[in-house]
């Protein structure tokens, strides 16, 4: 049960500037001694009165403490208390000022900064200058104190103090108190559903304009953060917003809708449907070639525009490389290589080279890899400076591997730090002559736009990548939408080589694509390279798995457990989901044996394999990078990941950016491959089974790949291919471009 004591500040120990988290040693009238209080409090200084909300602990290295809840700030008591007070908080105030003040005024000095500062003026030392510099720290310290508990009132976990003080200053209160919703809009982390519940208890009413409008552009966040939609229909939207908002609220939600387009937050537009959205896909009342109303976020609407307009400039941009010159190039590049390149390879070299815009585009076992090499040796033998890039970090270590040259992230080419975006830009153009893009299809709307923004006129784009895998996780669907508006030229790879032909990998890759059920490999182990092993129940499923990756793949193939096997699932949750498998596999393979660090589901442990989840450009680790923890440091909270040979700090604070890899999911998994991988399928994740996600999962194996599961969750998945369709123009912008520059 929660307590409640009085305490005065006698020391700060520990403060966290950017979440207010602060560690401290008080003075109780109910404790004996020295009392330590943890919690988000803001920045306490010594001598400062408080009365706290908690609960008693005992902490396994530093004894008992205080967990603080809520609190509420009061005045010190004690004229000591105030001193102490005065010197810590004040700007310009030392002890002996301090103690001036309180000697001419008592413990009232602090009634006296609230309400008549100029009475200070009294005491010397204290001039126009220093009063003005003392009144400012003390409103300083009073506002943010304020702004503390005002968000524990209304339940907003106080962590975001420092930010919302930033933004708003001493207004904080008062703008949030006229429209809490702007901070799901202007704060990371605080959504819509935190946000709602403080307006609610503000006294908004459930139908107010302002709940609307933010329902609405909440709706269209989940939409693009989740489906990866561009825009979503009129009437799907104003559904969805209903579910949420109650739908008591339908009637209104046109006008909100309106006042949006208004104020330019959406864009409102009249679409027709392209035919790649079929009837079972995300809206399955709608019907290819109808026109509908498409609601947009209005950034999306700008980018969906801005990368069809920037496409055609560049593809209209002349820069030619001659016939003659490819047929000179092309047998030089083969003999240094020691390659022979089949008719359709050289044509797909030769498009490359050749042509301002191309996409090359293919399944496994159809020389991408091969391709891509010939195109970066040929335009090097052609004089061109190619720079070659990928979507994360594993792909561009891949691609550099592959081809011998360096290969960046997209983000670390065009120069992006967090708070000035990218270096290279429309008035700081990237130098270079080509640039080739692998693993294109996890290329989003967003990024896509901000590559075409840094690319000169004069340089070749090359996109490479295989349209039958997922989609990006960001909004739109680059690759697929380009390919299907057909104004590009494209380099279809359909034929799969004799060497991969004997891969059953690469061959149940080509059979799932087409919607047929995979089939065995007809080798024994070691050969074998590919097993289907038929499980209904998903307890005998997460059981088979654990054995497959802890004992029959090191036992048969010889492969580490730990570095070189791989489980993808389809979702998180559930008993064979990443959190689930990821906690079993780590147990078995890395059992607790020392300190431990936790955080939410995930736990940390020394040798644990780790995957970041979002780029960090200070620590020059990025999304999708796998490391290794080295160390652990239980005093300063902070642990030690090895990536590549890098050596990287983590804060206990920063842990979010972090995830046990021991069993992860197929989207985290693009544009990475491991020796082998084992792939649970049960109808629970009916949800999620889609071909492209059960595709994307086999051909992210090299040597080995298991499916452990349900045939009939195989069935399901095999059969949908339209759950994963996204609502985007961009094929039809860029048709339209392509074929009518005016219609733009």
């Amino acid at each position: 049960m929660p307590e409640t004591l009085a305490a005065e500040v006698h020391s700060l120990v520990f403060h966290n500037p950017e979440n207010g988290y602060v560690i401290a040693r008080v003075k109780s009238p109910s404790e004996p001694g020295y009392l330590t209080i943890v919690g988000c409090l803001g920045e306490l200084v010594p001598g400062e009165a408080l009365t706290l909300t908690g609960t008693f602990a005992n902490h396994p290295k530093y004894g008992r403490q205080f967990a603080v809840t809520g609190f509420a700030r009061s005045y010190p008591a004690t004229e000591n208390g105030v001193i102490r007070f005065l010197a810590s908080a004040l700007k310009g105030v030392g002890p002996k000022m301090a103690e001036k003040l309180v000697d001419r005024f008592g413990i009232e000095v602090l009634e006296h900064l609230d309400n008549e500062p100029e009475k200070l003026l009294a005491v010397k030392g204290v001039s126009k200058k220093k009063l003005k510099e003392m009144v400012q720290s003390w409103a300083g310290q009073r506002e943010i104190k304020n702004l503390i508990v005002f968000l524990h009132e209304h339940a907003v976990p106080t962590t975001y103090a420092t930010r919302i003080f930033r933004l708003y200053g001493a207004e904080a209160i008062a703008r949030i108190s006229a429209n809490p919703y702007d901070l799901a809009y202007e704060i990371r982390g605080v959504g819509f559903k935190r946000a709602d519940d403080m307006a609610l208890k503000l006294g908004f009413a459930p139908d107010s304009l302002e709940r609307l409008e933010a329902g609405l552009l909440f709706s269209l966040f989940t939409e693009s953060e989740r489906a990866g939609h561009v825009f979503v229909p009129r009437g799907v939207l104003l559904d969805k917003a209903a579910a949420i908002l109650g739908p008591e609220t339908a009637g209104r939600l046109d006008d909100a809708l309106a006042l949006l387009d208004e104020k330019k937050r959406v864009r409102l537009a009249q679409v027709r449907l392209p035919d790649t959205v079929s009837g079972d896909g995300p809206d399955a009342e709608s019907i290819p070639g109808e026109k509908i109303q498409a609601v947009y976020l209005m950034h999306f609407y700008k980018w969906e525009r801005e990368a069809a307009q920037r496409l055609l400039a560049l593809a209209a941009h002349p820069s030619p490389v001659s016939a003659e010159k490819m047929a000179k190039a092309l047998p030089e590049v083969e003999r240094t290589l020691g390659l022979g390149l089949s008719q359709e390879q050289r044509e797909a070299v030769a498009g490359a080279c050749q042509n301002k815009v191309f996409i090359i585009t293919g399944g496994p076992g159809t020389g991408k890899t091969t391709i891509t090499k010939a195109v970066v040796r040929t335009l090097s033998q052609l004089g061109l400076k190619p720079r070659l890039a990928a979507p994360t970090g594993r792909a561009a270590k891949r691609l550099a591997e592959a081809t011998g040259f360096t290969a960046l992230t997209i983000h670390r080419l065009l120069g992006f730090s967090p708070d000035d975006g990218f270096d290279h830009n429309e008035g700081k153009k990237l130098k270079a002559d080509a640039l080739l893009i692998d693993e294109a299809s996890m290329l989003d709307l967003q990024l896509f736009t901000a590559v075409l923004r840094a690319l000169p006129l004069t340089c070749r784009l090359i996109l490479v990548g295989d349209v039958n895998q997922l989609p990006s996780v960001g909004p739109g669907n680059v690759l697929g939408d380009l390919i299907t508006s057909g104004s590009l030229p494209c380099a279809v790879l359909t034929h799969i080589f004799r060497q991969a032909q004997e891969s059953s990998i690469v061959v149940n890759a080509h059979r799932i694509n087409q919607g047929q059920f995979p089939i065995a490999s007809p080798y024994e182990p070691p050969k074998a390279d590919f097993f289907f092993i038929a499980q209904d129940d998903p307890e005998k499923v997460r059981d088979l798995v654990l054995e497959t990756v802890c004992e029959r793949i090191p036992q048969r193939y010889g492969l580490n457990p730990m570095r070189d096997v791989q489980v993808l699932a389809p979702m998180h949750k559930g008993e064979v989901g990443t959190q689930r498998l990821g906690g079993l596999i780590q147990d078995r393979l890395n059992p607790r044996s020392g300190p431990e660090m936790v955080r939410g589901h995930a736990r940390f442990r020394v040798g644990d394999r780790v995957l970041m989840l979002r780029n960090n450009y200070e620590k020059e680790v990025f999304n999708g990078d796998l490391g290794w923890i080295m160390e652990m440091s239980v005093e300063d909270n902070a642990l030690s990941v090895e990536f590549d040979g890098n050596l990287v700090v983590f804060e206990a604070t920063e842990l979010d950016d972090l995830s046990p890899a021991y069993a992860i999911s197929v989207h985290k998994s693009q544009g990475s491959e491991y020796p082998a991988v084992v792939l649970p399928l049960v109808t629970q994740h009916f949800i999620m089974l889609q071909r492209n996600l059960i595709y994307t999962a086999l051909t992210r194996a090299r040597r080995l790949a298991v499916i452990i599961g349900s045939p009939k969750a195989m069935n399901i998945g095999l059969r949908a291919t339209g759950a994963g369709k996204r609502f985007s123009w961009l094929s039809e912008r860029v048709r339209a471009a392509f074929d009518e520059p005016r219609l733009m």
